[in-house]
């Protein structure tokens, strides 16, 4: 009743009432009457109960006329009844009653603020599969959030799901202040330029204090969305381009950094051609000999943390840490290199596929990009114009004679149709793949990818990796690199004493320290409460350190 409609609404229901009052009194006159023609006398409360008897269609048959006209009146007020109690009456009451009710119902119960304490949390706009993966990631890093949702229905689906939601335009500034943006840590657009664009500008008229974060999907839109307010605008095309281009070998032994912490830097290296090759860790004395640490292996795909007696194989890719200086000299004795007898086969030509053609140039690789839309080619010497599900097509690019394919295409279906393709063409070849969705990730690797990352993925962490206190290093989908305060839990403790890797599967990469990175830190040193551990594990391992130790630092679990 508070609203405008519901009030127009219950007046068009009280005329209809009025009309049908009108409707039945005249018919009880009439009635009399008729009665009074046949020569019978009824009160004027029998006259009310025919009408709407008979109206009804209950027809008790208690009172009946005897002559033509009143069996006529009885028709013309059967039909009538029809129409108005059987027919406009039920319409009539759930349009302008009760359809309104339950949508002012649905109203109440979705909310539409933010207590007025609240405070340090992150503000989304948009629900997408970024959205979503980021979601799952703050709450295990219990970060407090809510998501703005304009659509009733959506608003409360998720609700009930046990979202974190309120309800409101993202285009209103009043939406902004229900939800406390003075007092949020951040403000995430992940929508397209010109939503996101409006979001800044927005939120940025209202709080010169909160972050605001937004996805950029065209190189043009960074300067208009900084001159919006956007404090950190990212271009997830370019940024999935370039760590699917560092999964690519490219025919050497490099290792190719993938990601740092300050001094800390994470990298991968094929280990194919090399002396390595059929010794176990122990035996290959990495960490004694240049100060690295084997911290997991890829095998066809596979992640598995690394233990001394690890088989090293042809089709090992080492994941390893250690200073900058630590792994030049690993190069410098490992180094191996393949001339490339055929470009790297790219196959997509949007953002992502253009994204990974100019990280591999950059690392003086030559490619192909297939794409069959022909006002995506940009350089007729580096792209084939075609369907990459057709043979001519692939043997055109090169396929026969590739070392690697690069998978881009933002389909998950298309993606996992080539990534079958292309393993029966090329049983050897390096396949690294995109993944929209998360639950595709597992699927792409049985249909024989190598290496999947996903793009839902790659955003929650590149966004996770914004807020302070918290980063989050990608290094494959599925694996991550991740810093989090010493828990209370662990302070005073020994890694070894706490057994970390036995309890979570977890391995410790670094400890920081007042300012300082210690990498490969003492297992047998305790942990100071001012510290964050560096540690890199599977998703469902961080989940477990996160449930048994704590996140953030907060108390023990």
């Amino acid at each position: 009743m508070r609203q405008g409609r519901g009030r127009i609404n219950l007046l068009t229901l009280l005329r209809f009432f009025m009309i049908l009052a009108v409707v039945v009194t005249i018919y009880s006159i009439i009635f009399h009457y008729i009665m009074a023609y046949e020569g019978h006398d009824h009160s004027w409360l029998t006259g009310f109960y025919w009408t709407l008897t008979v109206m009804s269609t209950l027809g008790f048959g208690d009172i009946t006329f005897d002559s033509d006209i009143g069996r006529f009146f009885s028709m013309f007020v059967l039909m009538s009844g029809i129409v108005f109690l059987l027919i406009l009456f039920p319409f009539t009451f759930i349009e302008f009653f009760y359809a309104p009710w339950v949508e002012a119902q649905k109203e109440a119960r979705a909310p539409r603020e933010l207590p007025q304490d609240t405070a340090g949390h992150v503000i989304l706009t948009n629900y997408d599969s970024v959205t979503r993966a980021l979601m799952r990631k703050l709450e295990a890093y219990q970060y407090p959030y809510v998501l703005l949702m304009s659509d009733l229905n959506e608003a409360l689906d998720l609700h009930d799901l046990g979202y974190k939601v309120v309800r409101g335009d993202i285009d209103d500034p009043e939406t902004y202040e229900r939800v406390r943006v003075e007092q949020a840590r951040l403000v995430v657009a992940t929508s397209n330029d010109m939503v996101n664009t409006n979001v800044a500008f927005t939120v940025r008229g209202l709080s010169d204090k909160v972050g605001i974060m937004t996805v950029a999907n065209f190189t043009a839109s960074v300067d208009i969305l900084e001159l919006a307010g956007s404090d950190h605008v990212v271009q997830l095309g370019h940024l999935m381009g370039q760590a699917l281009a560092r999964r690519v070998t490219g025919g050497d032994t490099l290792a190719h950094p993938i990601g740092s912490f300050d001094n800390l830097v994470i990298a991968e290296a094929a280990v194919g051609h090399t002396p390595l090759v059929g010794q176990t860790l122990r035996e290959t004395n990495l960490r004694q000999k240049y100060g690295v640490s084997v911290l997991g292996v890829w095998e066809r795909g596979q992640y598995e943390n690394a233990s001394p007696d690890t088989q090293i194989t042809t089709g090992t890719v080492l994941v390893m840490s250690g200073s900058q200086q630590c792994l030049d000299r690993y190069n410098q004795i490992h180094y191996h290199e393949q001339e490339q007898d055929a470009p790297i086969i790219i196959i997509g030509g949007g953002r992502v596929g253009r994204g990974t053609g100019y990280a591999l140039a950059q690392r003086g690789l030559d490619y192909r990009i297939i794409e069959q839309q022909p006002d995506r080619i940009r350089d007729p010497e580096k792209y084939v114009l075609g369907n990459a599900a057709e043979l001519s097509v692939l043997k055109r690019a090169g396929i026969m004679e590739t070392t690697a394919v690069v998978i881009t295409t933002h389909d998950d279906d298309t993606n996992i149709y080539l990534t079958i393709y292309c393993r029966r063409l090329r049983p050897n070849v390096q396949i690294i793949s995109r993944a929209t969705l998360e639950r595709n990730v597992d699927t792409l690797h049985r249909a024989g990818a190598d290496f999947v990352l996903s793009y839902a993925s790659m955003g929650a962490n590149t966004i996770l990796s914004i807020l302070d206190r918290s980063r989050v290093l990608m290094v494959a989908e599925g694996v991550d690199v991740f810093e989090v305060n010493v828990p209370k839990s662990l302070v005073g403790k020994s890694l070894a004493e706490a057994e970390v890797g036995k309890r979570t599967g977890c391995n410790v990469v670094a400890l920081r320290s007042k300012g300082n990175l210690q990498i490969n830190p003492d297992a047998y040193e305790p942990l100071p409460a001012e510290g964050e551990l560096v540690i890199i594990g599977t998703v469902e391992a961080e989940a477990r350190f996160l449930e048994v130790f704590g996140a953030k630092g907060e108390g023990d679990r």
